[in-house]
């Protein structure tokens, strides 16, 4: 494209739809306030891979935070030349309000807008009647996208046939940037020829199959043969019940999730949540094996060279699944005994690996067909993000907390502290700002500063002095 023209010769300037950079070293307390992971984990690992990806030495890419902003469109026209979005349930009834903001600003961008694998959400049967109701919603996102774009990048099978349904053209499936991480290198395999009692083992699981999908049966009975089985919960809500014991979101009802402070895998300190890929990633590389229905914790473990099978519980992990030869299971047929042993002995890698380069090339030439240089093939392979990411210090895994001493207090304490006196300067300038017009006609703000203090802060402070039971 030549779309670069009127910038003259500078580099290329990419806005990547992210919760951060993959350079934004966020200590804990920050990540959780911030919600840096968008909430759930797992969106980092493919804005992590696309970051990664689209670097190259004439290619700057810079992360908007999420936020989708669509007074900025006139801001990104002036100071970028494309963006790209990458998403994976998008078309979900939930998501419905963030999709047409999303369109919004599209709407408004002269740049070519790219988006690297969006998912439709069904149940297992691929049954899109339950998307009736957003058809309209996702029909101006799609056409808003391919009035900037050569064509859209599609999770899989599913996804392809639902915007084919609606009469779009310009599909493409390119599965998900996360597995192309590492481009066209993908090695899985198995270390110990059978997972026992030593195997070092990592689950991961939605709220939704712990309370409907019969995954907390699965997890108790492991748990109970497996001393070194460890939960890798994903929720922003489930961040915050390890570091501070929040249960104030409604996922806190779901005690059967390990990363409730009730269930035995917390106390027994076998849970963790990480807020940057790098750590997650590094960590799976220990363990021999990897089992859940969260589609991004398992491509963790698979980036990571660790066997994992994913349990599918809707169309986005099994079409994403079926492109990608990942060994799966329907979680809706699952046996009564399920044991991960027999996931591992009967999980097979060879499509896996065996096809990911000319899925590579697919992705590749779909960046290609989109205007969009990749650094495999443009610039170092990834080299310099490398080196950078290795340079740079991320902080460990959450753990749950559950020691009162006075190391964990302080650091949790101190970020509050800061907090209070942030709030406290912030309620001032308001008030004045109220003060200023007198008529008194601006108090809400004031009210809803004091809303976000007693919702930040109330909640773990009152949870801190009162003594933990037990």
């Amino acid at each position: 494209m030549s779309h670069n023209a009127h910038h003259g010769h500078r580099a290329r300037r990419i806005l990547l739809r992210s919760g951060k950079s993959p350079y934004d070293v966020v200590p804990v307390e920050e990540a959780l306030h911030r919600d840096v992971i968008a909430t759930n984990a797992g969106n980092l690992i493919f804005s992590d891979a696309t970051h990664k990806i689209l670097e190259t030495p004439h290619t700057e890419v810079v992360s908007n935070g999420i936020r989708t902003d669509v007074s900025a469109a006139g801001r990104i026209n002036e100071e970028y030349d494309a963006f790209v979005v990458p998403l994976a349930n998008a078309f979900r009834p939930s998501f419905e309000g963030q999709l047409k903001r999303l369109t919004r600003l599209i709407g408004k961008l002269r740049i070519p807008v790219v988006v690297v694998g969006v998912g439709a959400q069904a149940g297992l049967g691929y049954n899109a009647a339950r998307l009736k109701g957003i058809e309209p919603a996702v029909r101006e996102f799609v056409s808003a996208v391919l009035d900037r774009s050569a064509s859209i990048g599609v999770r899989g099978e599913f996804t392809e046939k639902y915007l084919k349904d609606l009469g779009f053209r310009d599909v493409e499936v390119i599965g998900c940037p996360s597995l192309f991480m590492y481009g066209k290198e993908l090695t899985v395999a198995k270390r110990e020829p059978a997972l026992g009692a030593g195997s070092r083992i990592a689950v991961n699981g939605s709220h939704s199959a712990f309370r409907s999908q019969g995954l907390d049966r699965v997890i108790d009975r492991a748990h109970a043969r497996y001393p070194y089985l460890r939960f890798i919960g994903q929720n922003i809500s489930d961040a915050r019940q390890l570091h501070w014991r929040d249960l104030s979101d409604p996922n806190g009802l779901v005690t059967a999730m390990p990363t409730h402070p009730e269930h035995p895998m917390y106390r027994e300190d076998k849970v963790r949540v990480y807020v940057d890929p790098v750590t997650w990633i590094d960590d799976l590389r220990a363990f021999d094996f990897s089992f859940g229905s969260r589609i991004h914790g398992n491509i963790a473990a698979l980036l990571a060279g660790t066997p994992a099978t994913v349990l599918c519980g809707d169309s986005r992990t099994l079409e994403l699944c079926r492109y990608f030869g990942i060994p799966h299971r329907r979680i809706d047929k699952l046996p009564e005994d399920l044991d991960p042993a027999a996931l591992y002995e009967e999980a097979d890698f060879g499509a896996l690996m065996s096809g990911h380069q000319e899925r590579f090339e697919r992705f590749t030439a779909f960046l290609d067909r989109n205007g969009l240089d990749n650094t495999f093939t443009h610039g170092d392979g990834g080299a310099a993000y490398d080196e950078r990411m290795r340079s740079l210090s991320f902080p460990a895994g959450i753990r749950p907390w559950n020691d009162a001493d006075l190391a964990s207090l302080t650091s949790r304490f101190g970020w509050l502290q800061g907090r209070i006196s942030e709030l406290a300067a912030d309620n001032d300038r308001l008030r004045r700002e109220v003060a200023r017009s007198g008529k008194g006609g601006a108090a809400l703000p004031a009210a809803s500063v004091y809303r976000r203090a007693r919702r930040i802060v109330g909640q773990p402070i009152r949870k801190v002095i009162r003594p933990a039971r037990g």
